[in-house]
């Protein structure tokens, strides 16, 4: 009776360790470098015009219209990626649907010799596409996740998509400007807040890899240092040279 008690404690132990991470990354990848990408480009914007010995208020401008001109840049283009994916995947579910319905005997058969490949028996694997084939429903989602991959009930919403993209990178890219808008009168507070949101996203980041926080942060900070720090020594010679 012990036995059979520990053996049933090991394996609830089991059950509630064996944990995964979310290798798609769910909504916080595609939150997290939409703010860190308008992070980099609004900093690296701001940089090279300061760069070329502008007033605070050309910055200012500059950081203000690169977050909107970015934000919408990246909604219309999300929108317009997730709905023409959208719209591709519709139109070959529409074929499945066509094939279903003209012809269920030869996708019955599809589906069992999927199965087969698989390692099924020949035999289980024509009972088991049998009963799948029976609801039309079903047997859609089943061959759209076999085929194609593709769950028909979790489509990408384009609104959703646009909305996300504009709020993550307009948030990012307003860590540069926020210092400025406080009272700054000084490149230097927006250059460290930046890094920090730099290093901030690059340690979220690491919640969906298998790299440290700090390493990832560390990384994401060098990179939009450099890219800051290069911006800045263009804006420095294009100003020299204009003026």
């Amino acid at each position: 009776m012990a036995i059979i008690e520990t053996e049933a404690a090991l394996h609830e132990a089991h059950r509630d360790n064996h944990t995964h991470r979310d290798v798609n990354g769910g909504w916080l990848r595609p939150a997290v470098f939409g703010a860190m990408d308008g992070l980099v480009s609004n900093l690296a914007l701001m940089t090279g015009v300061a760069g070329g010995a502008v007033s605070q208020q050309t910055i200012v401008l500059t950081g203000l219209a690169g977050l909107a001109a970015g934000a919408f840049s990246m909604a219309a283009g999300e929108y317009t990626s997730v709905a023409s994916q959208r719209e591709l995947v519709e139109a070959e579910l529409d074929v499945e649907r066509r094939e279903l319905r003209k012809h269920p005997k030869d996708e019955e058969a599809e589906l069992a010799a999927l199965y087969e490949a698989r390692g099924v028996q020949p035999g289980l694997a024509r009972e088991v596409a049998r009963q799948l084939s029976k609801d039309p429903d079903q047997a859609l989602e089943i061959h759209a996740r076999e085929e194609l991959g593709i769950d028909p009930g979790d489509l990408p919403s384009p609104l959703v998509a646009a909305v996300s993209s504009f709020g993550s990178f307009a948030l990012g890219a307003l860590l540069p400007v926020l210092p400025y808008l406080l009272g700054a009168t000084a490149l230097w507070p927006a250059v460290l807040l930046a890094l920090l949101g730099l290093f901030g996203c690059g340690a979220v980041v690491a919640k969906v890899t298998a790299r440290t926080w700090w390493y990832s942060g560390l990384r994401q900070l060098a990179l939009g240092g450099a890219a800051a720090g290069v911006t800045y020594a263009l804006g420095s010679l294009f100003g020299t040279a204009v003026g």
